[in-house]
């Protein structure tokens, strides 16, 4: 338990100074926002605010993470604070798709235009990044015989039978992508998407923490180990939610409106990827679009958008993603900012009650 506070800790305290260093160093190179032409007209401002800002809390997730096991283990030598295979893949992941996300910001700001990568580049970036995720995550079992996947679906554990490790690949794709592209499309307003995510890493260190409690390795101490969880790392995957909540947090400091730096694709995609990663190592994974409501809230307004103008040339919204029809209806910025972040707080709060109520179920 003593890793979950360090981590939340260290992560926080390496963003809220680190950031600013960024900062600056951006700045200096000239490393600043295009801002497209089509959007709202308030946000022309925001034209040169640093992006990139994913490199912070990418790096300060990372650190967090090992220094809290380096402090844990050096004050309790009877603790085993080595990283764990599923700790590692989750954040192989992060940083794989940080790298995409950085290659697309970095030839934004080069060639001095709102679009980087190619869509076919970014895609296969992203495929190669996922695959090796989704292969790795069936390897290394545990002396109980886990992995950090399983080729089950998922909602607040296992359920049904197996899918194969092919239709796993696939369906492990389909969730990094369709986050990764939900948290993309959230990042328009300053500190939307930080502080959304804030939300879903909290729940995950709560998850992460239940589940170790009733693991199914602790069955002979459960007053019912029939409701126990197989999950490979359960303590080592909140661990790694609580470096990224406070990585966050720290990040949102500076992110929030009006913010001195942009998270970008670097970010944004890291962020995406972390959670489609938490989702399947914790077997929560169709729980992740009720815990993520926001994010799926804002995919849908950009899938129905394009939907209904294909097929009546009509728009529904004034503009997509849904956060830009408020602003154009006129709501402030902060006002949309705030209000989307108590949706997603809501959702956190019924993911986890769906969360408990399944575990209570099974007792």
């Amino acid at each position: 338990m003593k890793q979950i506070l360090f981590a939340g800790v260290i992560g926080l305290f390496l963003t809220m100074v680190g950031t600013p260093l960024l900062i600056k160093l951006l700045a200096r190179k000239g490393y600043g926002q295009y801002i497209r032409d089509d959007g709202p007209r308030e946000h022309a401002s925001k034209r040169g605010t640093p992006t990139m800002g994913g490199i912070a809390f990418i790096f300060a997730t990372v650190a967090a993470y090992f220094l809290a096991k380096v402090i844990t283990g050096y004050l309790d030598p009877d603790v085993d604070a080595a990283p764990t295979f599923s700790g590692l893949l989750v954040l192989g992941l992060m940083v794989g798709m940080g790298l995409v996300g950085f290659l697309d910001d970095y030839i934004k700001i080069v060639k001095r235009r709102s679009l980087g990568l190619r869509a076919k580049a970014k895609m296969a970036g992203q495929l190669i990044v996922g695959i090796g995720f989704a292969v790795l995550s069936l390897q290394f079992a545990d002396a109980q015989g886990q992995t950090p996947a399983s080729t089950k679906l998922s909602f607040v554990h296992d359920f049904g039978w197996s899918i194969g490790p092919v239709l796993f690949v696939v369906w492990a794709l389909f969730m990094i992508l369709a986050m990764s592209n939900g948290v993309n499309l959230t990042d328009g307003l300053d500190g939307l998407a930080t502080g959304a995510s804030v939300l879903v890493f909290s729940a995950y260190t709560f998850i992460g923490v239940w589940q170790f409690q009733e693991s199914c390795v602790n069955a002979e101490t459960l007053t019912n180990p029939t409701a126990c969880y197989e999950v490979r790392d359960p303590l080592d995957l909140a661990v790694v939610s609580s470096a990224l909540m406070g990585a966050c947090l720290g990040f949102l400091w500076w992110n929030t409106s009006p913010a001195k730096i942009f998270m970008g694709d670097t970010g944004s995609l890291a962020l995406g990827g972390v959670l489609a990663g938490l989702a399947i190592c914790s077997r929560t994974e169709l729980l992740l679009a009720i815990l993520g409501g926001l994010f799926v809230l804002i995919t849908m307004s950009v899938v129905i958008q394009v939907g209904s103008f294909r097929l009546t040339g009509k728009r529904v919204f004034r503009m997509a993603p849904l956060q830009h029809h408020f602003e154009l209806k006129g709501w402030s910025e902060v006002l949309v900012v705030v209000r989307f972040w108590i949706i997603q707080g809501i959702c956190v709060v019924v993911g986890l009650g769906l969360f408990y109520a399944g575990w209570v179920a099974d007792k």
